[in-house]
């Protein structure tokens, strides 16, 4: 069964199944006004909105199987299912490119009308809208600390600049007359790049916590020195952090005094275990280490 979700899961749901609503409606708005405006620029921002539906499912199914809790086939619980959301959204950023810039090239080299003038309006909207919504989104992911959700976020941001991109075409194409019809295409194979310089963008951090990289010096800072203020500690090593989604695992070996008890030294890792939990509220598990404390050799 589910775990009731906390706060970071919830928002970034909410988040996935707002930008999730918003793109439907842009999708139907830009397909049609591309296809009547004569614009495929337009079009080709219409096939990148869609792929935003799909991320937006994936992030919101990553981020509910990342809810679950651990069990004995998963002891460190589903937190990678949110990296991997991320990663999948990226691999969808670099498809969507390289079938944009397909395309596009095709009709450079394939004569066409100039795009309608009404196309200007839709896509100016469009710009406003998907500028909007990635703030908000990645406002959102930079708070939780989610990846998938960051990575949706920045589907959104390849949308506006996809936008931006057809807009200067057009506009290129309506005011420059005969020869230019293609500036259109031109722009949607800028676009292309963009989206593709996103994916690339998205899919290092991803990988990154997939193969378990280290987090951040400043998390690792606020564990070491929460560690080390805890009564009895007398040095701390071996620090390793690991991230599950938008939690944080910890192996710890900390140093004491040899002389006390076993007791004391259990006593000494549940404090080191509370005191990092209070620096650093991701860290939902910690593996403190007890040893014997060695003065380092004069």
């Amino acid at each position: 069964m589910v775990r009731s979700m906390n706060g970071s899961i919830v928002s970034g749901i909410r988040a996935a199944q707002v930008g999730l609503l918003v793109n439907a409606g842009l999708v139907v708005a830009k397909l049609l006004a591309g296809i009547v405006g004569n614009s495929y620029a337009l079009v080709a921002d219409a096939v990148e909105s869609s792929t935003d539906i799909f991320s937006s499912l994936i992030v919101w199914g990553g981020l509910r199987r990342a809810a679950r809790p651990a069990d004995e086939a998963y002891p460190y619980g589903h937190g990678k299912a949110e990296p991997l959301a991320a990663a999948v959204v990226a691999l969808m950023l670099l498809g969507a490119a390289l079938s944009i810039a397909v395309v596009a090239v095709r009709e450079i080299l394939t004569p066409h009308q100039v795009p309608a003038p009404f196309t200007l309006a839709v896509v100016a909207g469009v710009v406003l809208v998907k500028e909007v919504l990635f703030r908000r989104v990645f406002a959102v992911g930079d708070e939780t600390g989610s990846t998938a959700v960051k990575a949706d976020a920045w589907h959104h941001r390849s949308d506006a600049l996809t936008s931006a991109a057809a807009f200067v075409g057009i506009a290129l194409a309506i005011w420059g007359g005969p020869g230019w019809e293609s500036a259109d295409d031109w722009a949607a194979l800028v676009a292309s790049a963009i989206i593709a310089a996103n994916g690339l963008r998205l899919l290092r951090p991803a990988a990154q916590d997939l193969l378990d990289r280290m987090p951040d010096g400043p998390i690792l800072d606020r564990i070491e020195q929460a560690s080390r203020e805890v009564e009895g500690v007398l040095a701390t090593e071996k620090l390793r952090v690991r991230k599950f989604g938008m939690e944080y695992f910890v192996d710890l070996h900390v140093q004491a005094d040899p002389a006390i008890s076993l007791h004391e030294a259990h006593v000494i890792s549940g404090k080191v275990k509370s005191a990092i939990r209070r620096a650093v509220p991701a860290v939902t598990g910690a593996s403190i280490h007890m040893e014997p404390f060695e003065p380092a050799p004069r």
